[in-house]
Parts: structure tokens; sequence; C-alpha cells
């Protein structure tokens, strides 16, 4: 996997979490995955297809969504709800668009799936053709770790 395709999602994921929450980050050391991935609680997926093609996870722990989610909102949320869920959505939204653009800036042509959400517990995601690069980013309300799929076609 080139470096090219990560930067831009680690570094949206950075800015857009400071910019949005209004907090301070940490990038901790990057981990390579070749094997099925557990997921921690709540994970974001953005699908990519064309000239670069793969997955983008943004996953955590469900009292970290739940943190995020009371403060982008503005207001305390206890239950993983359809707020909940739409706020943690457009989360990965917003850090997916800066990505995307930042690759299109480069050159790259693809298609980008709408996010979904996946809530629970003891799920993995295994992709056997290609590499994951895991990037946690601490947070005062959590880590969250970047989950970083992607190949030129």
């Amino acid at each position: 996997m080139r470096v090219e395709y990560i930067n831009p999602f680690v570094e949206s994921s950075v800015s857009v979490i400071r910019e949005t929450l209004g907090v301070e980050v940490k990038r901790e050391q990057i981990t390579l995955k070749s094997k099925a991935v557990p997921i921690l609680d709540v994970a974001v997926i953005v699908g990519l297809v064309g000239q670069v093609e793969g997955r983008v996870l943004f996953d955590m722990k469900r009292e970290t969504a739940l943190k995020i989610a009371s403060n982008m909102n503005g207001e305390k949320i206890s239950e993983f709800d359809e707020l909940a869920k739409a706020t943690i959505t457009e989360l990965g939204n917003m850090i997916t668009g800066r990505a995307v653009t930042k690759l299109s800036e480069m050159g790259y042509k693809f298609d980008v799936t709408p996010p979904a959400v996946f809530s629970g517990q003891n799920m993995e995601i295994s992709d056997s053709e290609i590499e994951a690069l895991i990037v946690p980013i601490e947070t005062p309300m959590g880590r969250i770790e970047i989950n970083v799929a992607l190949r030129e076609k």
C-alpha cells in the first residue's frame, strides 16, 4: 500500500477531529494488519472504487462514539440511537470528503460509497487481498482507529 493513499486520511482525520470537536489529538504508532481485524464497537466504513480501490474504516468504542456525538450535538447522548449514528456517520463523511479531495488533487480518479455505520460486539473485518494500516488517534473522548486498506487498481 502506498503512503500517498494513507496520508490524506490521516491528515484529514486529525484536522477534522480537531476542528469539529475542538480538542487536541495525538496520533499513535501505525500498525500493519494482513489478517482479520476486530472492530471495537462502532465503525463507519467507506468504500472506494476506481483507480484507487478498497475501504476506510473509522473505528471506536461505543463510549467514545457517544462522547463524540454528545460534543457534536451540544447535548448529552447516552444511547447509540439514530441521532448518534447519524452524527458518527457525518464525522466519517467529513473526514472522507477532505481526504478524497486531496487524493483527487493528486490525480487519482475513483468513486466513493456513502458511509455506513456498523455497531455491535465481536465483529471483525477481513480483507484477504489488501493489507490494512491502522492509525490510532487519541482524543480526550477516547481512541479512534483509522483503518485504511487501499490499493491502486
